[in-house]
């Protein structure tokens, strides 16, 4: 069997310790031939153990891992690195906090040879410890937490305008270029907006899988909603094609919270149509808490966090069209 390398994994990674080793058991496991792959990690100078952990392992010598500083710190310094060290025909992007199921990187290889996308990605399982962590696991995979985000609700095998992370042709980054250093928190919807312009495609995968652990604390994910929030109006100035709708709905609603009641104050109709808004948006909120969302006591959180989080990611939004940057 030849050994010429035929993937790439980029990983960009920043005090990672306690989800290292997990990632490379889970890169371990895979099906696709580790001596047809290359492993590259892009440390954002951590500060823990997570250099000694990779290094243990370089020592071993088993896996065909590669570790590279990254002293920008930032994920698309991190990509871009990535990508430049890489010998791989095909770049496959992966994150720090996931684990991949066996076929991953297989499926990733299959599509991008037998379909005609330059992207491809699957479905994310959100996944997170303890009651909190649960319930906001559940939240990230509604709709109405988190929209059209197809990759997070279950809706695949068909062509998208983003998957997660992304397994790449080599060449596409030829043609678009490299990822967009000045979006911090939007370089992958940057990037594929840029490849769809091109007059590329991006394929959603309904059989790749894998399982994302997710902020577990309720600070940590309003943290998360408010920083995307934030780099909503700073992306869009950069590219205007690399948002969708559903990136805006939040700022629309907090946008309402603000504008109607003064509006109401000397319009008194508007008083029923902002009435009608809440009513539509509580049971809306009890709907996916309840209904959807099992077991109970998940629903018990989520009715509150609901709220919060689209009110976070809309205040960020708003801050941002206002040119104050948070992040």
């Amino acid at each position: 069997m030849s050994s010429e390398i035929t993937v790439s994994v980029i990983v960009p990674i920043y005090n990672e310790e306690k989800h290292i080793d997990g990632l490379i058991s889970s890169l371990a496991g895979q099906s696709f031939p580790k001596e047809k792959s290359e492993w590259i990690f892009l440390d954002g100078m951590s500060t823990d153990n997570t250099v000694e952990i990779i290094n243990n392992y370089i020592e071993g010598g088993e896996y065909p891992i590669v570790l590279l500083p990254n002293e920008k710190r930032k994920a698309p310094y991190a990509l871009n690195l990535g990508i430049e060290a890489a010998k791989g025909s095909y770049i496959i992007r992966l994150d720090a906090h996931a684990d991949y199921y066996p076929d991953y990187i297989e499926k990733c290889v299959y599509y991008l040879e037998n379909t005609d996308a330059d992207n491809v990605g699957g479905m994310a399982e959100t996944s997170a410890e303890g009651l909190i962590g649960l319930s906001i696991s559940k939240m990230l995979s509604t709709k109405f937490g988190v929209g059209g985000s197809d990759f997070r609700t279950g809706n695949g095998n068909r062509y998208a305008d983003t998957v997660p992370f992304g397994a790449f042709r080599r060449e596409v980054f030829d043609r678009v270029g490299l990822f967009n250093t000045e979006l911090i928190r939007s370089e992958d919807n940057d990037m594929n907006a840029r490849i769809r312009e091109s007059g590329g495609k991006i394929w959603l995968a309904e059989d790749i899988r894998f399982k994302y652990f997710c902020r577990d604390t309720i600070g940590g994910i309003l943290k998360m909603g408010f920083m995307n929030g934030n780099a909503l109006f700073h992306t869009i100035r950069k590219n205007p094609k690399a948002m969708s709708v559903r990136h805006f709905i939040p700022f629309v609603f907090v946008l309402s919270l603000i504008v109607m009641p003064i509006i109401s104050a000397f319009l008194p109709f508007f008083w029923w149509a902002f009435a009608a808004e809440m009513a539509l948006y509580m049971l809306l909120n009890v709907y996916f808490s309840f209904i959807k969302i099992k077991p109970t006591k998940c629903g018990l959180i989520t009715i509150w966090l609901y709220p919060a989080f689209h009110v976070v990611y809309g205040i960020g939004s708003l801050l941002g069209l206002l040119g104050i940057k948070t992040y």
